[in-house]
């Protein structure tokens, strides 16, 4: 595993703390990497302190690392055990939204939770209905508050599972392959760091695409009545 992480740092760009940069975590865990990577997939999607961890730059190392052999399991095994974690936290994170309720957000500000996170979770929530439970996958931060939000909602139960179990697998398989069948392209091997900030960049431009569309048409809507 060590050979792997020597290969891998070659990158110059420092953008996470060390003890987030996915690489270093899966590397410290050693053995039991793919026990810490479903423990930390679980707190995203089901915690709301979660919301800091690296979700789709970790999906995408730990695909990299299995193909190099460096975790020790089989793909099937690894996209089954992280489509699990992230399924049960999401229905984690739903139940918490749903036992605390509103005062759950009505706290004021800290380091750690913020307002604006839940605000802007909640407007997304509101614009994409059931569906944003599925395109939420790909938006760190959002992933992490929609759950709860959702609860809060008091949102149909069969809907809230169905869901999630769809996004779950698109989230984790999606996010695992790229890095199984594109991280030993030396290319991106050596440049981890910036493969990593495209693929969450990548993830995220359906949302991008869609908040243009939207607002183009609002200001057609608002056009006329200007006139």
């Amino acid at each position: 595993m060590a050979a792997l992480g020597d290969a891998a740092t070659t990158s110059t760009l420092a953008l996470l703390p060390a003890w987030l940069d996915p690489e270093n975590i899966i590397t410290a865990l050693g053995p039991f990497a793919l026990v810490g990577v479903c423990l930390i997939i679980f707190s995203e999607c089901g915690l709301l302190v979660g919301f800091f961890l690296p979700g789709d730059s970790l999906l995408f190392v730990t695909g990299l690392f299995t193909a190099a052999g460096a975790i020790d399991s089989p793909l099937w095994l690894v996209l089954a055990l992280l489509t699990i974690c992230a399924f049960v936290g999401n229905i984690t994170g739903y139940w918490i939204g749903r036992t605390l309720g509103p005062p759950m957000f009505n706290k004021p500000d800290s380091k750690l939770f913020k307002q604006e996170y839940v605000d802007k979770t909640h407007e997304f929530f509101e614009k994409y209905g059931p569906v944003a439970i599925i395109l939420a996958r790909f938006v760190p931060i959002v992933r992490t508050f929609i759950t709860a939000i959702a609860g809060v909602a008091k949102m149909d139960q069969r809907k809230f599972f169905l869901y999630s179990a769809i996004g779950a697998v698109a989230w984790i398989v999606s996010m695992t392959l790229l890095g199984y069948f594109l991280g030993n392209i030396p290319v991106i091997k050596e440049n981890l760091e910036l493969a990593t900030i495209a693929i969450v960049f990548l993830s995220i431009v359906p949302i991008i695409i869609e908040y243009v569309r939207s607002r183009r048409s609002n200001n057609k809507q608002q056009a006329p009545a200007a006139d």
